[in-house]
């Protein structure tokens, strides 16, 4: 996590850049943060990992879980008794309130045996402040490897990096906000935000939790209510993307939108074989039931039709850090007229075995997509996106007023619009290189805009966002 900030900040100070606003022609500066967690207590760092693993049984939140269904069955059973009766008294409930009984039923054992199937055993368990719980997972048992191709096996070992990158930039202590108490997952293990009934049941059906809305995917990437501001690259091979990533807490204003950033890897034909690798942060309270900032990961090989999903909420990204939990909330994030943070992020596709590999901040490699689970992007992608992306329903008959960014427009620049910066790809000799060929696209303009700009502090960089609905955005 890197701040950026337009004044002098005096405690955990790295050496600051200059960054130019290109509105106004005024310097900032840039500063990087290094967040330090709180040192742990004599007692916890005299535990043994036997006493470790024996304090946080695995089947804690097992037990937890199962309390809330056997409940419910309980109260689903006693109505089911007890609505006969209230009709035959004259009392008869609503149509719109009839019990069914043996559906709810069925519904809670799918959410039952789902819960069961995507919650692995933990050998720890940390308290978020923010009131997600992290389970730290033994790697080999992480959802991913429920997958057929990957049963019985481990993570890898950490790819070769691409050439050129930039070392200098610090990796923050902490940067999301389940790390900020000190705990942490053992070595060998992997922090699992726990996915719980209320999150399930949030969702507009069970077997569409955790993907994204079945949409027609067009090559200008409007349609079905989702807007875009955006700056792509096309016509050439490419073999990763990296850029750095402003971090804000927009406003989503009804509980199935949600607001993004991130990055884009796209290969296929924009029809049903559409294969996408994404990463970036998201506000969702449908997914999250929060209006958090999160880091989040997806991918699809059949546009978003059946295959893929957020997170680790399937067989697919295989995690290999201990200190990022996918789908945990990002801290700190940005304010209007104040500090400035961003995150690093870098995909690209691994040389020798083929798989797209997953690096935040520098160095901190968080997994892998195996290269199985693609058709195009097997062997290289014909696409590279950066930029935000919301929702738009409509629910009120009008534009949502969902933001996007930081919710201003482009044109208020630094500390004000929220911000891509540092824009490369890889090519093929896993080279990181500048974009060429850019293109900028803004699918509502009125609504969501975007400006680029380039210089020698910021490489390519682009302004983009917007508040949704207003007097031009109706």
């Amino acid at each position: 996590m890197k701040e950026i900030d337009s004044v002098s900040w005096t405690k955990h100070r790295n050496k600051p850049c200059c960054v130019i606003h290109h509105t106004t022609g005024q310097q900032h500066q840039c500063i990087q943060t290094q967040i330090v967690a709180p040192k742990k207590t004599t007692a916890q760092q005299q535990r043994s990992p036997n006493e470790l693993v024996a304090s946080h049984s695995p089947t804690s939140h097992k037990t937890h879980s199962s309390i809330i269904p056997m409940l419910l069955v309980a109260f689903l059973l006693v109505v089911s008794l007890v609505s006969p009766a209230l009709s035959d008294s004259g009392h008869s409930l609503p149509a719109n309130q009839t019990f069914h009984p043996a559906s709810q039923l069925n519904k809670l054992k799918r959410v039952t045996d789902y819960l069961t199937k995507i919650n692995k055993p933990a050998v720890k368990t940390i308290q978020s402040p923010d009131g997600d719980v992290i389970d730290c997972v033994l790697s080999h048992l992480q959802p991913a490897f429920d997958h057929p191709e990957l049963k019985g096996q481990k993570p890898l070992d950490p790819p070769e990096r691409p050439k050129g990158l930039n070392t200098t930039d610090t990796v923050a202590k902490s940067f999301q906000l389940w790390a900020e108490s000190g705990e942490s997952c053992p070595e060998g293990t992997v922090p699992i935000r726990r996915t719980t009934e209320k999150d399930v049941l949030r969702a507009i059906s069970i077997d569409r939790y955790g993907r994204k809305p079945v949409r027609h995917v067009r090559r200008d990437s409007s349609g079905s209510g989702h807007e875009h501001a955006v700056l792509f690259v096309n016509g050439d091979q490419y073999y990763g993307a990296k850029a750095g990533i402003n971090v804000w807490a927009p406003q989503v204003t009804d509980q199935y939108e949600f607001s993004l950033s991130q990055i884009w890897v796209i290969s296929g034909s924009f029809g049903h074989d559409l294969n996408t690798i994404e990463a970036g942060w998201q506000v969702s309270p449908d997914l999250y039931g929060d209006n958090n900032p999160r880091f989040f990961t997806y991918w699809t090989t059949d546009a978003y039709q059946a295959t893929g999903c957020y997170n680790l909420l399937c067989s697919g990204f295989v995690q290999t850090n201990n200190r990022v939990a996918i789908g945990a909330a990002i801290s700190p994030k940005s304010y209007y007229k104040g500090r400035q943070f961003d995150i690093g992020l870098m995909v690209w596709k691994d040389p020798k075995h083929g798989h797209w590999w997953l690096e935040f901040g520098s160095g901190l490699l968080v997994g892998y997509w195996p290269a199985f689970l693609f058709s195009h992007l097997r062997t290289h992608a014909s696409m590279v996106q950066f930029g935000g992306e919301i929702v738009n329903s409509r629910s009120s008959g009008y534009h949502t007023a969902t933001q996007m960014g930081s919710g201003h427009f482009a044109e208020e620049g630094f500390g004000k619009a929220s911000y891509f910066r540092n824009l490369q790809v890889v090519d093929w000799d896993n080279n990181l290189l500048p974009l060429t060929n850019l293109h900028l696209l803004a699918d509502h303009p009125n609504c969501y805009d975007i400006k680029q700009g380039r210089n020698n502090v910021w490489g390519t960089y682009f302004y983009y966002g917007g508040p949704g609905r207003n007097v031009k955005c109706p």
